[in-house]
């Protein structure tokens, strides 16, 4: 029986999710709510037999197994609450919540109702991630320079005086909380959670980050963060350990690994970006929900939400370093 994926929020990343989840085989797409009715009936014309609701209450309250939530980011708490209320499995695309005591209340009220959270931070679920933790595990680090930079979309808008909901404080908004929450699952992942962490960022009239650049510390070393929504960047990601460099295309749908010498001697990772970002993320969710019982699957979920918890504290300590507040902070 495959589960019955509920769907809010009718972006770009809501289709690829869907159909990510969709190619696992584990999923069939049963609704979706939006506040929209007529964007919702558009979304949905690809697909067959789709419900499309307006009222979040009769959405949670469907008849679902797993909610994937897509909205703005401050809009995150409410909506996967309603659904863990309602006992959904709830999947809440990254960055999960504004601050750390959001995540808190979910994954206490979620273990409350027997059902599962999940940030989804798809660079975390990478086969590559694993195939470079193992390489790195008997390797001194030395230090990383590790950047995500993408002109972004809603730049345009920006510059011709609006506020998108990207750089909107009422929104959550800001580079460190998109872009930059692939570069701290990634130091996360790979060197655990650091001793301290600042960001320095560039500040919009609505004091949100277009831009920016941090510095985690970690014993012996410190890992160095650029991120920007206002320019492109093409550098690589590099870990530098004693031994030689290890270099990465990105942090996120990696292509290649390369680990070269200190005499130069160069080494290929075995690493294959799979064709859908998406789809290792989506079937680490389904195993788990189908079976959270499995000892490699509990151990799984809890690592997850360790994590979850340590990006969401490392992303406030750096954002209080900016000076960067939310409307969600104040609630």
């Amino acid at each position: 029986m495959k589960l019955k994926l509920g769907v809010i929020g009718t972006g770009w990343i809501s289709r690829a999710f869907i159909d990510a989840a969709l190619s696992t085989k584990h999923y069939h797409f049963s609704a979706i709510y939006t506040r929209n009715l007529a964007s919702g009936v558009t979304f949905t014309e690809d697909f067959h037999h789709v419900d499309v609701f307006e009222n979040l209450a009769e959405f949670v309250g469907s008849d679902l197994d797993v909610i994937y939530v897509a909205s703005p980011n401050s809009l995150h708490f409410e909506q996967a609450k309603a659904a863990i209320l309602a006992g959904k499995h709830v999947i809440v695309e990254k960055p999960a919540f504004s601050n750390p005591a959001e995540l808190d209340e979910i994954i206490k009220l979620a273990a409350q109702k027997k059902v599962l959270f999940f940030e989804a931070a798809r660079n975390l679920h990478e086969k590559s991630f694993e195939i470079i933790r193992e390489f790195l595990a008997d390797k001194v680090i030395v230090g990383a320079d590790f950047t995500y930079a993408k002109y972004s979309s809603k730049m345009p808008a920006l510059l011709n005086g609006e506020l998108p909901n990207k750089f909107n404080p009422k929104f959550s908004g800001g580079l460190l909380a998109d872009l930059g929450v692939y570069l701290l699952y990634a130091a996360h992942a790979f060197f655990g959670k650091p001793k301290y962490a600042q960001y320095t960022a560039e500040l919009l009239e609505s004091g949100i980050d277009v831009s920016g650049v941090g510095v985690l510390s970690y014993e012996g070393f410190k890992v160095a963060f650029k991120t920007g929504g206002n320019y492109n960047s093409f550098l690589p990601n590099e870990i530098y350990t004693t031994t030689g460099t290890l270099v990465l295309d990105a942090v996120n749908a990696i292509h290649y690994a390369r680990f070269i010498e200190l005499d130069g001697t160069t080494l290929e990772l075995p690493i294959k970006a799979p064709k859908d970002s998406m789809q290792e993320e989506a079937l680490d969710f389904a195993r788990v929900i189908e079976d959270p019982n499995t000892p490699k699957h509990y151990d799984d979920y809890e690592n997850w939400l360790s994590m979850a918890i340590n990006v969401a504290a490392t992303s406030y300590a750096m954002r209080e370093s900016a000076g960067i507040k939310f409307d969600a902070d104040k609630k």
